[in-house]
This record gives C-alpha cells, structure tokens and sequence, in this order.
C-alpha cells in the first residue's frame, strides 16, 4: 500500500502563475508607493506595507520558497522589506511625535537640532532602502518569474491627514491612585536602571566600517538589541499601566517629560532591531551567497550599520540619558527615605536562601535599597553583590539597611519572621507575595 504525500510539490512554473494571485495586494500596494516615491512616506502607508509584506512572507514560507533556490531570494527581498518597514514605521511615528515629547528642550540648542537631523537622516535612509527593495521586488516577480504586476499609478497613495488641531480631554483612568508615590518611585528607579544598562553597552560613534561591524557584533547584535529594546519597552508599558492620564501626572510635569525620554529612545531602539535583523541574516546561514550579494547592492552593509550605530543607537543613548536629572528629582520626591537596622536572632544565619528573599522584596517594590555590613555597601537587589558582603563578614549579626519605607517594612516582616526558615507558609500576610 502506497502511501499519500502530505503535500503536492509543484514545479516553480507552476508556482510562479500562482504567484500574481498569491502576491496581488503586495503588488498593487508595492506600485501606488513607487509611484509616490518623491514623498516621504505616512505612517498609514508603512503600516499597510509591513502588513502585506508580513503575510506574503508567510505564504511563501507556507509553500517553501524559502528553501527553493528560484524563489529563496523573492522570499529574503519580501522580509527584508517587512523589517525596513517596521524601522520607517517607527522612525516616522518618533518624528511626528517628537517636539510633544519634549527631549528637544533639554537637549538645548547645541543637541536638538543635530537629533533632529539625524533622525532625518536615519528616515530618509529607510525609506529610500524600502524603495530600492520594492523595485527588486518588481523586477523578481515580474521579469526574472513573468508575473504580470499591476502598473504605477501617480496619486493612488493615502495621502497624510490633516495636523489635529484639537482633542478631546483625557479623562479615562483620572482617579487618584492609591500607590502612586510607590509607581513613580519604581518607574524612576527602572528609568536609572536603563541608562546605566546602555551606559555599559559602551556604544559609542565610529566612522570605519570595519570597526562598526565589530561593534555591532560584540555589543548590539540582535539578542541585545532587543533586550535594549524589551527593557525600554517595558518600561513605557509600566509608565503608561500606573501613571498615563492620572491625576498625579497631571500635577506633575515632570512625569511626562520623563515619558518624552523613554518614548523617544524606544523608537529609536525600534528601528535598530529591524535593522541588526537585517544585517545578521547576512551572517547566520539562512541567507545564499547570491541572495546576500544582490540586498547588498540595494541596500549597502556599510550604511545600516553608520544608521544603526552613528545615528539610532547614539541618539537613543543621549535622549535617555538626558531624562537621568529628571529621574534622579522624581525619585526622592515620591519615595519616603529611610534608615533601618536589624540583628539577626540566635541560630539564624543569612546564607543563599533568606538572601533571595531580601532580593525577591527588593524587586517587588522596584525601588533601590542599600544594604550596609561593617561600613560596606551593595546593591541589597542583587543576590550576588548580597552574598559577597556578607559572606566576607560572616561573622556580623547587625544589618543596616536603606531605601524606601515599603521594602524596608517588609524586609523587618522577613527578620521578625526568622528569615522564613520556619517554612514560607509561616510568613506574615504581608509577605504573601514570597510564598509564589
């Protein structure tokens, strides 16, 4: 009994006829753009691209171009310009949203327009290489498969609306939070916490490509790039969850000229995935040789990575790091400093696991605390730099420790509470949360 194959494999002529009705609303998107090429392209417009790119991507995957040698390239040009998009898309949305955002204003007159123009450069950049991939588009399907493609057609773009020029109040979630003085404190806290994370990175500009390359690689690959961004992102949703159209924010600039900062860097950190994206599956195999030679004569290795790095990820740097002054004055407004200092009860000793309890309080409040041994100090949010210290004093009983109230109140619950060792069923209401 012979068996059934689970799918039909088809000649690439075959495949190829398909491919007009597979691809239409790529096509006809692909061609009302080009023939607008001469203008920048709107947000709705680069949106309705990396839509049609995302699912053509998908039905050709779903038919294995990708691993078919007369269609692997179509395939790599179509996500290349899903990514592309999704870096315009971003780049576009910072620059209709920037002078809002505030940054400009602290940047002063020397930084502002230096980003403002980079940022057009790094916009142009993506536009002009998404220009440059839809034509390779065109010409793959239509000369190198004959597939009959839909004509440029001068005006058959969405233009951008109007500017608005009013809006309705924003009244939904205007209620007095009950912990907002905590949420600001934790949001300040991560904002201090990112700038030091891209501070590490050591990212700095380089002219040689060579060097950029090597950068890149070792510093802000894809993995990193989006741990960049997951960080800022997350960050901006905490913001937006606790503090977005509240009265506190309301009453307190600060707090929004603090979201310019973060938002401003997010989009920017945006585009940098798409475009490390882009760049490693040059160099991970998933490539051909000839796939990768032709995008980079659309779009030149050399020139993401003078965006990636010299622009985005510079100007990404700079705008969060000049919110710092704003987080560091949030900070101790909305966080009730205190100092306090506990002994150790007969037989216990703090080892690895009532440490991570100090650590897990710590990181539920979000907000630093400094923990002080025999006139040392660490971080008391970090399980490593906890044991260091007191692992060099094991001798000592007396433990200071300094932050906000809430970690602390809830650090003398974990001391009065023997440390846990009784069984974290044995834990105060108040510590529940350690019991998960």
């Amino acid at each position: 009994m012979s068996e059934t194959p689970l799918q039909k494999v088809v000649p690439e002529e075959e495949f190829a006829r398909q491919l007009g009705t597979l691809a239409e609303g790529f096509a006809r998107l692909s061609a009302a753009l080009l023939a607008d090429r001469g203008s920048s392209w709107n947000k709705r417009e680069l949106f309705a691209l990396q839509s049609e790119a995302d699912e053509l991507e998908a039905v050709l995957d779903d038919h294995g171009a990708r691993q078919n040698q007369a269609f692997h390239y179509l395939t790599e040009l179509t996500a290349s310009i899903r990514g592309f998009s999704l870096a315009a898309l971003s780049l576009e949305h910072l620059d209709r949203r920037l002078e809002g955002y505030g940054v400009l204003e602290r940047l002063g007159p020397e930084d502002g327009p230096d980003l403002v123009r980079d940022l057009n450069e790094a916009r142009r950049f993506t536009q002009d290489s998404l220009a440059g991939l839809l034509d390779r588009w065109r010409v793959e399907v239509g000369e190198v498969h004959g597939v009959s493609l839909p004509e440029s057609v001068p005006g058959a773009t969405i233009r951008t609306r109007e500017p608005v020029r009013f809006c309705l109040p924003a009244t939904l979630g205007q209620e007095e939070l009950t912990d907002e003085d905590q949420r600001i404190a934790e949001v300040s806290s991560k904002f201090l916490q990112a700038c030091e994370m891209l501070e590490q990175a050591g990212l700095v500009r380089e002219q040689d490509p060579q060097i950029r390359d090597r950068v890149l690689r070792e510093r802000c690959n894809e993995e990193l790039a989006r741990v960049y961004e997951a960080t800022v992102h997350n960050l901006q949703s905490a913001y937006d969850t606790h503090l977005k159209n509240t009265v506190v924010e309301a009453k307190d600039e600060r707090l929004r000229q603090l979201r310019g900062h973060i938002s401003t860097g997010l989009h920017m950190l945006e585009a940098v995935t798409q475009l490390t994206h882009f760049l490693e599956r040059h160099e991970n195999g998933e490539r051909t040789e000839a796939a990768r030679r032709q995008l980079s004569e659309v779009v030149p290795r050399a020139a993401v990575t003078h965006v990636a790095l010299n622009l985005l990820l510079y100007w990404s740097q700079v705008s969060i790091k000049s919110g710092r002054q704003l987080a560091n004055e949030l900070l101790p407004s909305y966080t009730d400093l205190q100092s306090m200092e506990v002994e150790l009860a007969e037989g216990l000793m703090l080892h690895a696991r009532p440490a991570s309890l100090i650590v897990a309080i710590v990181n539920q409040y979000g907000t630093p605390v400094e923990l002080e041994v025999a006139g040392q100090t660490c971080n008391a949010g970090s399980i490593l730099e906890l044991m260091i210290l007191v692992g060099s004093t094991p001798e000592n009983r007396s433990f200071v420790f300094r932050g906000d109230a809430n970690p602390l109140r809830d650090i003398g619950l974990l001391f009065e509470a023997a440390l846990g060792e009784e069984g974290l069923d044995q834990l105060p209401e108040g510590l529940a949360y350690l019991r998960s």
